[in-house]
Parts: structure tokens; C-alpha cells; sequence
């Protein structure tokens, strides 16, 4: 079997629909701010993909900022303010906040105050999905959005992040999305693109990438192909399960993304997991990919109220549309195979 990829919840394989729609973007020579005719093509293609945006994130009337990525979205919504959050969120968020928001055993968050806080939708390590409280001021729905259900006009939220390399687009752009009278400072200032909220040169190549794979994703959310996902998942996990009875699942009875599964295996590092895996063919993780390459302890499942020993020995592995029921057997088989080498090593 040639390598399988189970770590779609770093990054996902680019769709043909957002190939494509990137390839047509690469005609166009004009400046979107040029006001000739090559510029205005330019402009239209972004106000269309901006559309198209909206209507996928169920945004219509919000106000859509092109990024560069999710990280820099948080930085224009989070820089300046005094703001509570999680210990589960991820770093580009924890950056700006201060973590004050207490979680229960099951990853579940008590927000007191909404409109002084942000809060994720659902969790990239554990994929633990969070119920949104009314006037929260932001929300991360970087994995949740093309995974499950979501629409920015009835999330409860003043504004949300997402990234396009989450669902199927290019890598390097990202949208904040707004609800019309929030406050905004501009971080990057210039030349006064989107709205004088972020200034530089649109992305125009990956905002046509973004825009079409984020419908591509909305269409295959509602012909129910995360819910075979889903399945793929309950094999995995059963599996396991099966022969490694001390295994911990985290989250298993909490509402979870469809894909993702955080596995412990107490006083297996996560870090040697990987390694192991990854020589074996196939490519997990040990948590959020957002540390340039480097394999750190889990501060989601820390934050969680789990000990070093258990956060440290966590494995992510999260599934896609194009996984299949094959590949989680070998996985499974696989890992399990490890696991008892790791096991008879120990006694």
C-alpha cells in the first residue's frame, strides 16, 4: 500500500474545483485596484469569490476580509481588545486572550461573558464541538467550517475565522468574517483593500481557490459525506478499541467532529507514535500543526485537566472525504502492531 494520509486536520488535499478556479484566476494580469479593464476583471473575480464566500458560510449581509490565513484573521479581530478564553484554542488565538475560561472533563466551555470572550467551535486536536453562546464576540470555526453545519448569521457570534487549506483550498488564505457594525482597527495599512481593513494586494490566485472549494465543501457537507467519515471513524476507533482496552479516546461521548480521533495510549509518547507511524506509511500527528514542525504536549488535553503523563501521549488522527475504509484497517492494524511491540518493551 502506497503512503495514506490521515492528518487532515492540518491541511487538506487541494480540490479540483479550487484547481481549477485557481488555474482560470492565473489569466487574469490586471491589479485589483487598477481601475482599467484587467483591473476590474481582477475585482470582480474577488467580489464573486467573496459572494460565493458568504453564501457557503451562510454570511450573507456580514462583511468577509480576505487574510492571509486564519492566524492573521485572529490577529485583525483579537489585537488591542481585553478578551477571556480557553486553554483548548488554538495558538493563534490564545495569543491575544487571556485564558480564563474554565473547561469541564469533556472539553466543554462555561463562557460568562460572551461579548468579552472567544471561544472555537470545535477543537483541531480532540474535535470536540462547543456550543456557542449568544454575543460572543468571536469565534474560531477554522475546522468546524465544511466539516459540520455552520452559519455565521445564526452562530451567535460577531465575527469567526476561517482558513481555505482546512476544506480543500490553497494554502496561505484565510477570511475574517463580520457582522456589519463591528469595530475593526486595520493591522496592515496601506493602500486601504477590503474595506480599509486590510491593505496590500488581494491574493486574487487564493481567494478564487478559497471560494471554490468552500462551496465544493458546502456541497458534499449536504450530500452527506461526512457522515460516511463518520463511520470510518467508529471502525478506527473500534478496532483499537477491541485489543488495546486501555486506550483513551478523548471526547468519545462529547459531540465530536465526524473525523477526528485523539487517541492515548498512557506512557506512549506522542511524539514516538508519530515516528513510528510515519515510517509505517502513514502521516498523523500529535496535536495542532501550528508549531513549525515540532511535536510539543498537548495544551488542549492539559487545559482539559489531563496530567502530563496522559497529555504527552496523545495521538491525532483525523480523517477525510477521500479516506478510505481500507486505509483506517490498515491503520488500525498497524498501530496496533506498534502498540504491542511499545507494550512487551515495557514489561
Amino acid at each position: 500500500m502506497s503512503r495514506v494520509y490521515l492528518d487532515w486536520n492540518a491541511t487538506t488535499p487541494l480540490r479540483a474545483e479550487a484547481k481549477a478556479a485557481m488555474i482560470e484566476a492565473m489569466e487574469l494580469v490586471g491589479n485589483p485596484s487598477s481601475v482599467h479593464a484587467e483591473g476590474r476583471a481582477a475585482k470582480g473575480l474577488i467580489e464573486r469569490a467573496r459572494k460565493d464566500l458568504a453564501a457557503a458560510l451562510g454570511a450573507e449581509g456580514a462583511d468577509i476580509i480576505f487574510t492571509s490565513s486564519a492566524t492573521e484573521a485572529a490577529a485583525l479581530a483579537l489585537a488591542g481588545r481585553d478578551l477571556s478564553c480557553a486553554g483548548i484554542e488554538h495558538d493563534a488565538v490564545r495569543s491575544w486572550c487571556n485564558e480564563e475560561l474554565v473547561i469541564d472533563g469533556q472539553g466543554a466551555v462555561s463562557v460568562p461573558d460572551p461579548a468579552g470572550s472567544t471561544l472555537q467551535l470545535a477543537n483541531s486536536e480532540t474535535g470536540i464541538i462547543q456550543k456557542l453562546p449568544a454575543g460572543l464576540l468571536m469565534t474560531d470555526a477554522t475546522q468546524a467550517f465544511g466539516k459540520i453545519p455552520f452559519a455565521f448569521n445564526w452562530c451567535g457570534a460577531d465575527m469567526a475565522i476561517v482558513s481555505a487549506h482546512k476544506l480543500g483550498g490553497p494554502k496561505g488564505v484565510g477570511a475574517l468574517i463580520v457582522k456589519r457594525g463591528t469595530e475593526i482597527e486595520a493591522r496592515i495599512k496601506g493602500g486601504g483593500q477590503e474595506m480599509g481593513r486590510r491593505s496590500g494586494t488581494e491574493n486574487v490566485i487564493g481567494i478564487a481557490g478559497f471560494a471554490a472549494a468552500a462551496v465544493a465543501a458546502q456541497r458534499d457537507l449536504e450530500a452527506g459525506t461526512w457522515s460516511k467519515v463518520e463511520k470510518l471513524r467508529k471502525i478506527l476507533e473500534n478496532t483499537i478499541a477491541e485489543s488495546a482496552n486501555k486506550t483513551i479516546f478523548v471526547g468519545k461521548d462529547a459531540n465530536r467532529l465526524p473525523n477526528t480521533s485523539c487517541i492515548v495510549s498512557p506512557g506512549w509518547k506522542g511524539e514516538t507514535q508519530v515516528m513510528v507511524m510515519d515510517l509505517a506509511g502513514f502521516a498523523v500527528s500529535a496535536g495542532s500543526a501550528c508549531s513549525s514542525g515540532k511535536v510539543k504536549t498537548s495544551a488542549a488535553l492539559a487545559a482539559m485537566g489531563f496530567d502530563q503523563e496522559h497529555a504527552g501521549c496523545a495521538l491525532r488522527v483525523s480523517l477525510g472525504p477521500l479516506t478510505s475504509e481500507t486505509e483506517v484497517r490498515a491503520f488500525a492494524q498497524a498501530w496496533l502492531r506498534e502498540h504491542e511491540k511499545f507494550r512487551t518493551r515495557g514489561r
